[in-house]
């Protein structure tokens, strides 16, 4: 079922997640479900959308998920370390202020671990656009948004309708 995406200036976009607990695995093929339906609706309606993380949808739990084609990968409690300190500069865009465009600098290569849907414990070795699309996701987790990244006041663009 499609959520409504929390806007910037909601006081919960800047919280920081709970871990999601093993016992709570029963209602997590539900809360992706949400999630997928949700970067699906955006992505018709906006004609973009990767991801999204669970306090979008005023869900303050650790989780992210990612819709490269139509299938969701589930990242549960996340953790990202840089191999090495190559940044890249890119314009972040965020489901969260959809016509907004923040210039700013993300790590070019991560490592993230995280466990999955059967709780296993998995890592995966990012780069590029993919590396920067979970550095997006997971400041989410920690109540930080692209906007606070921003290094000067001209680092916001609008994006066109």
């Amino acid at each position: 079922m499609e959520r409504e995406i929390l806007l910037l200036g909601d006081a919960r976009l800047y919280q920081v997640c709970n871990p999601v607990r093993r016992e709570e695995l029963a209602a997590m093929p539900a809360l992706i479900a949400n999630m997928r339906d949700t970067i699906l609706a955006y992505r018709r309606k906006m004609g973009a959308g990767r991801a999204i993380a669970a306090p979008q949808i005023g869900v303050m739990k650790r989780v992210v998920c990612m819709c490269l084609e139509d299938a969701p990968v589930t990242f549960l409690n996340p953790e990202l370390s840089f191999p090495d300190g190559e940044m890249m500069e890119v314009l972040d865009d965020c489901m969260s202020f959809p016509h907004l465009l923040v210039r700013l600098k993300r790590h070019r290569r991560c490592v993230v671990r995280c466990r999955d849907l059967d709780w296993t414990e998995r890592e995966w070795a990012l780069e590029g656009d993919l590396s920067e699309l979970l550095q997006h996701e997971c400041d989410h987790l920690d109540g930080v948004l692209a906007t606070m990244r921003a290094a000067c006041p001209r680092d916001f663009v609008m994006r066109a309708h």
